[in-house]
């Protein structure tokens, strides 16, 4: 894990944080805008980033839009038209294509590798990175209106970190381009060789930038696991507490062992998971773990105030981490994520009191008692849910220690 020195990171908690910011980055974009999203949803907010983006587009900002084509299936036409009329270039990442053989192909390996991440870049000076869709905080697609904003979080930086970024979003899009780049050669090499000649523009330090960042991805060729020992290093290193947030949570068995190796030396554990399960399948089968964490001495809380979306985490004094990466097989082992990874005591700390203040007045604790009080119905469910998981992991070839 490279880290880069002398960023300057924005914690910024829902949308309602987190769009108004993107916005003002993108309509003070004078070059270009890359911008990546597993979901793009046409509500208010999907329509206000696409004005956005549009209007820069016109003004001649080179605007490249990709989303996941199983996470984005159903974005409406009127957007994409909006996008063709100003210019925006959208591509869509493994486009579904709805048939008998793909309903037989549902747990393929391949068609489970989706393009998860969340991750936004204007200038070269300016990026974004988290769990936050392209979604309104108080609608749902598959839920309806919602009384509380979604929980995530999404992080802006400035500084040398966005070099690594924009590196690596601007080989996503040429792999995803092939066939504009296949016709177009001569301008590809130019575009490559400007891209790289001018990545002092990430380079300089920002007014008040002290902060060392990393860019953790998980990809299917040399980053096949890098989320994920990001994760254990910091863990066996924890000296105080771990604080995780994270959507959903189905760890492997290292992971675990990871976790309660930590309790057992004396390190607070603490897991903010949802309490409303928007996927209930993924849900239930999570609770078929708890049991062996709280016997471990690890603290379990269940978010119920909305739906809990956020993917972070903090270790000790110093290191946080927020980026689109669950812990479950499919964010570790199939799909494409990016996280950053801080080392910041004042970062960190500003996360911590986010989450804590969630533990506190909107999750409810976990306790062993509960667990005993399970029904049969509530037993079987958890249990079937579980098989189901670990059958679809199995599916893809990729179980593991799961």
């Amino acid at each position: 894990m490279n880290f880069e020195v002398g960023n300057r990171v924005e914690l910024l908690c829902g949308g309602s944080e987190y769009f108004p910011a993107l916005i003002t980055a993108i309509e003070g974009a004078r070059e270009e805008i890359y911008l990546e999203t597993y979901i793009y949803h046409d509500d208010e907010t999907g329509r206000r980033l696409a004005d956005a983006l549009s209007a820069a587009a016109r003004r001649q900002v080179k605007v490249h839009v990709t989303v996941d084509g199983f996470g984005s299936t159903n974005l409406a036409a009127p957007i994409r038209q909006r996008f063709d009329d100003a210019g925006v270039e959208f591509v869509v990442f493994r486009p579904e294509h709805y048939s008998w053989r793909s309903g037989l192909a549902w747990f393929s390996r391949n068609r489970l590798r989706r393009m998860h991440r969340k991750l936004a870049m204007i200038d070269r000076k300016v990026a974004f990175c988290g769990g936050i869709n392209i979604l309104d905080d108080l609608n749902d697609p598959n839920h309806g209106a919602l009384e509380a904003p979604r929980f995530d979080f999404a992080a802006r930086v400035e500084g040398p970190i966005v070099g690594p970024i924009s590196a690596y979003m601007l080989n996503q899009w040429l792999r995803l381009d092939l066939p504009n780049v296949l016709g177009n050669r001569k301008d590809l090499e130019q575009a490559v060789e400007t891209w790289f000649s001018r990545r002092e523009w990430a380079k300089a330090n920002p007014e008040g930038g002290s902060v060392r960042v990393a860019l953790v991805t998980r990809d299917n060729v040399r980053n096949r696991r890098s989320i994920e020992r990001a994760y254990l290093a910091a863990i066996k290193l924890a000296k105080q507490d771990v604080v995780l947030c994270n959507a959903y949570y189905f760890p492997g068995r290292r992971f675990r062992k990871t976790l309660i190796a930590a309790a057992k030396r004396g390190v607070r554990v603490r897991l903010l998971l949802q309490g409303r399960p928007e996927y209930p399948v993924q849900h239930y089968a999570s609770q078929t773990l708890y049991a062996e964490l709280i016997a471990a001495g690890i603290e379990i809380y269940e978010y119920n105030k909305s739906f809990l979306h956020a993917k972070v985490g903090i270790v000790d004094d110093g290191w946080a981490t927020v980026g689109s990466s669950n812990i479950d097989p499919f964010s570790l082992l199939l799909a494409f994520e990016a996280n950053l990874v801080v080392r910041d005591p004042a970062f960190a700390q500003q996360l911590r009191e986010r989450i804590e203040y969630a533990i506190v007045h909107d999750a409810d604790p976990v306790h062993a008692e509960r667990l005993l009080k399970t029904g049969l119905v509530g037993r079987v469910t958890n249990a079937i849910s579980y098989a189901v998981l670990r059958m679809a992991v199995a599916l893809t070839g990729v179980t593991g220690q799961y």
